[in-house]
């Protein structure tokens, strides 16, 4: 990093923050979390590695927002990135301009919980940084090089020629920077083909050829795919209209159930933290043991699906808070793929630390790596990138002016 970027991800009723620069360990990051409530708050880390807990009260997303920049204010940020989840069919990270902004509003219906929220972030910062170049990078945007039998549904063609329905794909900042992390710890940098498995509240899996997305798990919403910590993942199509005739619930209701009170939350009936999830399974709680092994299964059976648009497979990136603290849940999952020639190790999985990266086979195979991932590097990488192109094309058509007038 050769400037300082302030990232933003504004979420449904948090926003995260980091102020990234050229020194990895200067890092400046927190959470503003429970929105809206009275157990409002910010909680971080500051200069050298501080933390920092500030209780704000009832704030809603733009209080909080003008209470976190204002205290990064001093530090003089050179640009802003958003995170924003949905860019439609934006291909990569814009600068934001009224045009770009009408676009990310437009896509609102496709991620209705997460784009007003963004909208919200970039009009305080355009507020009160409006000397600032402000970026935004979209979780949809890596996945936009997914083939047409890839992204496509099998629906009537006007849905997609006239209302955009096909499959996005999300996590896409995550599976960015895991594959080229990843891969180059391999040796072969943006190279062959590999799986990455996002693990988190929110889970994904993806398929990578030579460092683009050929196929990913999530689809016209993220609520697609794996079974999540509160989402269902893949359902019948028709379970809607099932409850719809047998229980009388409307179709709000049948899509908050699906995306807030399902996945490890549903199966278990008692939480949609794994970690606590483990620990009930271990004292015998059937309904935890369940949920763990639905999530591991469905997982292994995404991975071996997309491994179906590889040429090859080089190995599988595991990445997440599941994905890089759960030795049980890796081991577990590969357990589902011996025909894979996956050679585990046991010794080198059970060694990994929290927040460590390593390699956990034993040598042999297709490779299988613990690749924490840093999605706000990512952003603030594309913010870089962006900004710096911006630069350079204005400084080539000032010289062009020049010499046209000399």
């Amino acid at each position: 990093m050769s400037i300082s970027v302030l990232v933003i991800n504004c979420g449904s009723s948090s926003i995260k923050y980091a102020l990234v620069s050229e020194r990895h360990e200067d890092r400046i990051f927190g959470l503003a979390e429970n929105l809206g409530s009275a157990e409002a708050r910010i909680k971080g880390i500051t200069t050298g590695d501080k933390a920092l807990e500030l209780l704000i009260p009832h704030a809603d997303h733009e209080k909080a927002l003008e209470t976190i920049l204002e205290r990064l204010s001093h530090y003089n940020p050179q640009a802003i990135g958003h995170r924003v989840v949905h860019g439609g069919t934006l291909t990569k990270a814009e600068l934001l301009t009224p045009e770009i902004i009408d676009r990310i509003r437009a896509a609102t219906p496709l991620a209705p919980l997460h784009n007003p929220a963004h909208l919200v972030g970039i009009d305080a910062t355009m507020r009160l940084f409006p000397e600032l170049p402000q970026v935004a990078v979209f979780d949809t945007a890596f996945h936009q090089t997914m083939p047409a039998h890839a992204y496509r549904y099998a629906v009537p063609k006007f849905l997609y020629t006239e209302h955009n329905v096909r499959r996005y794909g999300f996590h896409g900042t995550s599976h960015a920077y895991v594959s080229e992390r990843g891969s180059e710890l391999a040796g072969s940098y943006k190279q062959g083909g590999w799986l990455t498995a996002h693990l988190g509240n929110g889970s994904s899996t993806c398929a990578i050829w030579n460092g683009q997305s050929v196929d990913t798990s999530m689809g016209l919403t993220p609520l697609e795919g794996l079974v999540m910590g509160t989402r269902s993942g893949d359902v019948d199509p028709s379970l809607h209209s099932f409850i719809a005739n047998n229980l009388g619930w409307d179709i709000y209701k049948i899509d908050k159930m699906l995306n807030s009170q399902s996945g490890l939350l549903g199966l278990s009936n008692l939480s949609n933290d794994m970690r606590t999830l483990i620990e009930a399974s271990e004292e015998g709680n059937e309904d935890a043991a369940l949920a763990i092994e639905v999530f591991c299964y469905r997982l292994a059976k995404s991975l071996a699906a997309l491994s179906c648009g590889l040429p090859r497979l080089d190995g599988l990136f595991f990445t997440g808070g599941i994905g890089e603290n759960s030795a049980y849940i890796r081991e577990k999952t590969l357990s589902y793929l011996p025909h894979f020639g996956f050679n585990f190790s046991q010794e080198k999985n059970d060694s990994l630390k929290r927040g460590t990266e390593g390699r956990i086979d034993a040598g042999t195979g297709p490779q299988i790596w613990v690749v924490p991932t840093d999605e706000e590097g990512r952003i603030a990488k594309e913010t870089e990138q962006v900004v710096i192109h911006e630069v350079n094309q204005a400084t080539s058509k000032k010289s062009e002016a020049e010499f046209a007038m000399a």
